[in-house]
């Protein structure tokens, strides 16, 4: 069997990309399918799934460069004529679908990929090359973007997947050509097709048909859904406090399948009195209060509202109270932490710099999740470490 293609018969590499590239896909759909409908309760749940999920992605970038190799293969190849290329409106059909196919193979991973890139934490790709993309930012609008077109690029190539198996076994039931046997290995009796008018039309159909469907895609709500399973928001009233935070962060950074997550609160309030002159040794006092449902933590977020991690539907809330001492490199906030219902003492380092009736204060404090029986199904630290890193940064004016 010769290597590259003739007028008459398929190499040996386009039929092995042939068949390597459909078994990738499919393969990358199954895993994705599954994984997408695998539950996601207790801890032995969440690992069963992301381990599926990394499968998918990983399966799905090797399609992706398979499929980059197959195409640029083609581009240095005749291309083989349609048996019945004189039925014109089936012809077209056939290359139509031969373009959704190539497109879709190459849009749909890679949206997934920029979609993986976008966001943080969950299912890492099994690969040592990284999991970020150069000038992909960390951003949840286009996280959201990209995963909305990797679900209809999917659509797309599921169904270029199913016509095209459906035309091959028409041409072999129906039509009782060897349209199929040309693709499979070993000789067959197809005779040299006569040439075809090349026509730019099953090019335009194709991007038809994308557009179509990302245009389906937007005014079905598509690129503005936003799931989430639980309400677990919860809006906290305003303390009294004699200095007023006007601007700051509230994060947390857990380490999860070998990947740092970040995310922050977006909803907490600190009630805080401070003066430069100690009194019986301490400068002031701060209670904090933070609405646990505001979190974000990139792809996991939900999950970690959940029942086994910070459980955000039965305690909605956490409370940090404390004084503020000052030590030899600054000050500390020395008091206790109740978060999930346990109350454990905590001690937060920070400096803090003062300019008249401004301040601007960074500190940070280690947790461990064990002391709050967060992820209490994952008790070792092969997929969730222990260490749970708090930082906070304020800036914040004296009332007057």
């Amino acid at each position: 069997m010769p290597l590259s293609n003739t007028t008459r018969d398929y190499g040996s590499v386009t039929k092995t990309f042939h068949w390597l590239t459909a078994l990738l896909i499919l393969t990358a759909l199954a895993l994705g399918l599954t994984a997408q409908w695998a539950a996601m309760g207790d801890g032995e749940e969440i690992l069963r799934k992301a381990w599926l999920f990394s499968l998918h992605k990983t399966v799905g970038l090797s399609a992706f460069f398979v499929a980059l190799l197959r195409i640029f293969w083609s581009f240095s190849q005749t291309r083989p004529g349609l048996l019945n290329n004189d039925h014109r409106l089936e012809a077209t059909a056939a290359h139509t679908a031969h373009w959704l196919l190539y497109g879709s193979m190459v849009l749909a991973p890679l949206t997934g990929w920029l979609h993986h890139a976008a966001t943080t934490g969950f299912a890492p790709i099994l690969w040592p090359f990284g999991q970020s993309l150069p000038f992909v930012p960390k951003s949840e609008s286009l996280a959201e973007l990209t995963a909305s077109l990797h679900f209809l690029f999917i659509l797309v190539l599921a169904g270029s997947i199913l016509a095209h198996a459906g035309g091959a076994m028409k041409h072999f039931v129906i039509d009782r050509d060897q349209t199929l046997q040309r693709m499979l290995p070993g000789q067959h009796t197809a005779p040299t097709p006569s040439p075809e008018p090349k026509s730019r039309l099953p090019l335009v159909v194709a991007l038809g048909v994308w557009a179509a469907v990302i245009t389906g895609g937007i005014f079905s709500g598509q690129f503005s859904q936003h799931h989430q399973s639980q309400d677990t928001t919860t809006t906290l009233e305003a303390a009294p406090s004699d200095w007023q935070v006007t601007s700051g962060t509230l994060e947390i950074s857990v380490h999860q399948f070998g990947s740092d997550v970040t995310g922050s609160f977006s909803d907490w309030r600190a009630a805080i009195t401070f003066e430069d002159d100690a009194r019986d040794g301490k400068h002031g006092t701060v209670a904090t209060q933070i609405a646990i449902g505001s979190l974000t933590l990139g792809s996991v977020s939900e999950q970690a509202l959940g029942a086994d991690f910070l459980d955000a539907t039965a305690f909605p809330t956490a409370t940090f109270v404390a004084d503020i001492l000052s030590v030899e490199l600054g000050f500390v906030a020395e008091g206790t932490l109740t978060l999930k219902g346990v109350t454990i003492p905590v001690i937060l380092p920070f400096t803090l710099t003062r300019d008249g009736d401004k301040a601007v204060m960074q500190g940070e404090t280690t947790l461990d999740r064990r002391d709050f029986a967060i992820g209490a199904s994952m008790p070792d630290e092969s997929s969730l470490k222990f260490a749970v890193v708090v930082t906070i940064n304020l800036e914040a004016t004296r009332r007057p």
